[in-house]
């Protein structure tokens, strides 16, 4: 070494090398999402974009920096199915990114924010390309964990085309371990996603629907004591929601919801008769959609008569 000067050429200040590797990679990054904006060439900018940062990406230190260029959303576009050679490869490579991205826990926060979900699932669905599939599997397998993916991913039948999946005769053991492992995985959520804390976070969020648990006798037997929790609490929103939903689904699910509670809990009538549901529930009798009075005049049934004589009065 002489006058600060290592036989390769480069400065021996190791922090200054570093320095400008960073400044070189972060300039990098920023073109190569710049190109994927605003391309400069019609059909060759995308896919070469793609191409380098399917293998930069493989480096925490570039997706950082990705993340930090808003260069995420550019990819879910590109997510979509393909038939010419030219574009299997882009989405194979769009789809080795978001993989590379899986493992980087900013990436993932900002992915649960847009469709990439969905999108995944429509190009496993029709991909026959068994690397794109494998990639794609990988992905979501995953993403399984994280957020509120697994609830997407059940809402979307991802259970069903996993099945369909396993059935076909794949030569790829990367993807038959992640498709096991991804199965698994799903069924594991299912039974959460069915449990009183994915009904809690329904009626929390006000988003009320018809999913199987509302007309599930063992989920109202097992889970009836959990409805005591923070003095009734679930109840009180029940009853916010039929006050002030406009939706109807929400209205109706929410009055059938109250008369499941009368019907399984001991003590239901007089905790329901606290909460003043009475007048409350009794104006959407005359509500103008039938399901909304039908399910008000059960709950309204099982809270001066009882269960069992209201529910023989439903048959």
């Amino acid at each position: 070494m002489q006058n600060g000067i290592v036989p390769n050429g480069e400065a021996s200040n190791s922090k200054s090398k570093l320095t400008s590797t960073q400044d070189v990679l972060r300039g990098l990054v920023d073109w190569l999402c710049s190109q994927l904006r605003n391309p400069t060439h019609p059909n060759c900018s995308v896919p070469t974009a793609m191409h380098c940062l399917a293998t930069l990406l493989r480096e925490q230190y570039v997706r950082a920096l990705f993340v930090q260029a808003d260069g995420v959303k550019l990819l879910i576009p590109l997510i979509s199915p393909a038939s010419t050679q030219q574009s299997i490869q882009l989405l194979y490579e769009t789809c080795l990114c978001i993989w590379l991205l899986s493992f980087y826990d900013a990436a993932v926060d900002y992915l649960s924010t847009t469709r990439v979900m969905p999108r995944l699932v429509e190009v496993v669905k029709g991909s026959t390309k068994e690397k794109v599939v494998r990639v794609v599997i990988m992905s979501i397998r995953n993403l399984l964990a994280k957020g509120a993916f697994a609830a997407q991913m059940i809402d979307l039948g991802l259970p069903h085309i996993v099945q369909n999946l396993k059935a076909q005769a794949w030569t790829d053991e990367d993807l038959l371990d992640a498709l096991n492992q991804l199965e698994i995985g799903l069924k594991d959520n299912l039974k959460k996603l069915s449990s009183f804390e994915k009904y809690k976070q329904q009626v929390l969020l006000g988003h009320l629907d018809w999913s199987p648990m509302h007309k599930d006798p063992s989920f109202w037997r097992e889970n009836i004591n959990n409805f005591e929790e923070n003095d009734f609490q679930i109840l009180r929103v029940l009853m916010t929601i039929i006050d002030t939903s406009a939706d109807t689904t929400a209205l109706a699910v929410a009055c059938y919801d109250l008369s499941q509670f009368l019907q399984y809990h001991p003590s239901g009538r007089i905790v329901v008769a606290d909460l003043k549901a009475k007048d409350r529930v009794m104006k959407l009798m005359n509500h103008e959609n039938a399901e909304v009075r039908k399910n008000a005049l059960l709950c309204v049934q099982r809270l001066f008569l009882g269960a069992k004589y209201a529910s023989f009065l439903q048959t």
